[in-house]
């Protein structure tokens, strides 16, 4: 069986590790601040783009949603504090904490036509597309291979 020659490029999967490494220290220093990233869903419906970020225990008013050029940034702080009193038994529990979450838009998103709204712990930004970024779907139909 004959071997496959392919091209050696030793400095390609750099990039990816970068990347990992990046995002492992962000990580890192965001626990050590006592923060956190969201899940987000990213789809596109029709002519726009939804993104559902999970914040659960996050009321409205603590979230902050920016864009700055070509990237939408959802960041908030939330403070919870609990007690519990019954007879000689005390119990006192806080939470509290930051998180943020940046994702790159298409060229030509209006920030005012954004929208966003939240139901059951979960935040649904509503990103209209523009013009240029609505493509048409082309569909492909696999044939057989002909020797």
């Amino acid at each position: 069986m004959p071997g496959e020659l392919s091209e050696w490029r030793p400095l390609v999967d750099f990039g990816e590790l970068r990347s990992r490494l990046d995002q492992a220290f962000r990580d890192l220093g965001a626990r050590g601040e006592h923060g956190w990233s969201p899940s987000v869903d990213v789809l596109r419906k029709d002519d726009q783009l939804i993104l559902r970020a999970n914040l659960p225990g996050i009321k409205p008013e603590e979230v902050k949603i920016a864009v700055e050029g070509d990237v939408l940034t959802i960041s908030g702080e939330h403070t919870e504090e609990k007690e519990e009193k019954e007879g000689e038994y005390m119990r006192r529990e806080r939470r509290f904490g930051s998180f943020s979450r940046s994702m790159s838009l298409p060229s030509g998103v209006k920030a005012e036509d954004i929208e966003a709204t939240t139901a059951d712990g979960v935040l649904e930004v509503t990103v209209p597309l523009p013009e240029s970024s609505r493509a048409e779907a082309v569909e492909i139909t696999p044939k057989p291979k002909s020797e």
